[in-house]
């Protein structure tokens, strides 16, 4: 099993509406993606390694896939719809990570 992370850098002055990513982007990331979509997590960064530093990143999701080629073949076709409505919750450019699930 993957996880793909997609991390948005923390940015004192980036932009990033939680309201919209949580009702309407993540909705629409996990219609798009089902069935190959196994589960999916949203987290806020509120602080570094020291309570009240700044976070390293202001928001980070986490999508499980059985496998790299599983996610890209959900992901693909369906692309351009998701990554044109980043612009609508945030002018932070994401980051993405593919890893292998090792425990959990």
């Amino acid at each position: 099993m993957i996880n793909v992370s997609i991390l948005y850098p923390y940015s004192a002055t980036a932009r990033f509406d939680f309201d919209y990513y949580l009702q309407h982007h993540m909705p629409l990331a996990s219609k798009l993606l089902a069935p190959a979509l196994l589960d999916m997590r949203v987290e806020k960064g509120i602080s570094g390694a020291e309570p009240g530093s700044t976070p390293a990143f202001t928001a980070l999701c986490q999508l499980q896939f059985e496998s790299v080629e599983s996610f890209l073949g959900a992901f693909m076709p369906i692309a351009p719809q998701l990554q044109d409505d980043i612009a609508n919750y945030t002018d932070i450019k994401p980051q993405i990570q593919y890893s292998e699930i090792l425990l959990g």
